[in-house]
């Protein structure tokens, strides 16, 4: 067997996640849709994280094999004609058999974004507010991040990851444009809801509600009940997955 990492982008407005879902369609779903069909065969997609309902991704990679070499040029194309047009596949590269798209993702990137007005041409992809945060206290919070590895208290409940411990390698607030702020955090692992949780707890600091401190506290409690509310997911992308370049053939 073959093994292959594919990497994609898509629009999750339509989508309940990344993963398959018995209620709602994935992208994994689609994904492996497309590809049965081209490989005559049923073809298990793993993805490099499990992104919420709503959440986009400008850059996602999942590993699937195959029991014959392939054109990637070619099958990438053929997947880009089966698709629906909010997914498309980027190119697909041949790994080594070991390789694991979740397991061994070195780092993982996203962005957040919101506007301080209404832009129609961007609303399902920004997150609205109606009043200004101080963006310079929440960069002070923002550094906070990096004097802890567990994150308890933006995960969300009852998952069934084994520890709740993640390396923050970035996370700043910088101005998109005149209207526009985007928070970038990496990290070598996410917990579900996550970033969205950080992000909204931020805002608390960024409206007065709570101090620098707060946010420290919020952190070493331990408890989610103690974080801000979760953002909406219409403004979260997947934006970068980064690899060890020894698994590439």
């Amino acid at each position: 067997m073959k093994r292959y990492f594919i990497y994609l982008a898509y629009d999750g407005t339509a989508y309940h996640g990344w993963q398959i879902q018995p209620n709602g369609t994935s992208v994994q779903e689609c994904l492996m849709k497309a590809l049965s069909i081209l490989l005559r065969r049923e073809v298990e997609v793993i993805g490099a994280g499990r992104t919420d309902a709503g959440v986009h991704a400008s850059l996602m990679v999942a590993h699937f094999d195959s029991d014959m070499p392939l054109d990637t040029a070619l099958m990438a194309d053929k997947l880009n004609r089966l698709l629906p047009p909010d997914i498309s596949v980027y190119r697909l590269r041949p790994v080594i058999p070991e390789a694991h798209a979740r397991f061994d993702a070195t780092s993982r990137k996203y962005k957040y974004y919101i506007t301080t007005t209404k832009v129609p041409f961007e609303r399902q992809y920004r997150c609205r507010l109606f009043q200004t945060p101080d963006f310079e206290r929440m960069n002070e919070a923002a550094q906070v991040l990096f004097d802890y590895t567990d994150f308890t208290s933006f995960s969300k409940l009852h998952t069934d990851v084994k520890t709740n411990n993640c390396k923050i390698m970035h996370a700043a607030w910088t101005q998109h444009d005149e209207l526009t702020w985007v928070f970038t955090i990496q990290a070598d692992r996410f917990l579900r809801n996550m970033v969205r949780a950080i992000v909204g707890t931020l805002l608390e600091v960024g409206r007065g509600k709570l101090t620098i401190e707060g946010f420290r506290r919020v952190i070493e409690q331990q408890d989610r009940c103690r974080a801000g509310a979760s953002v909406p997911g219409n403004a979260l992308f997947l934006v970068d997955v980064t690899y060890p370049e020894t698994f590439f053939l």
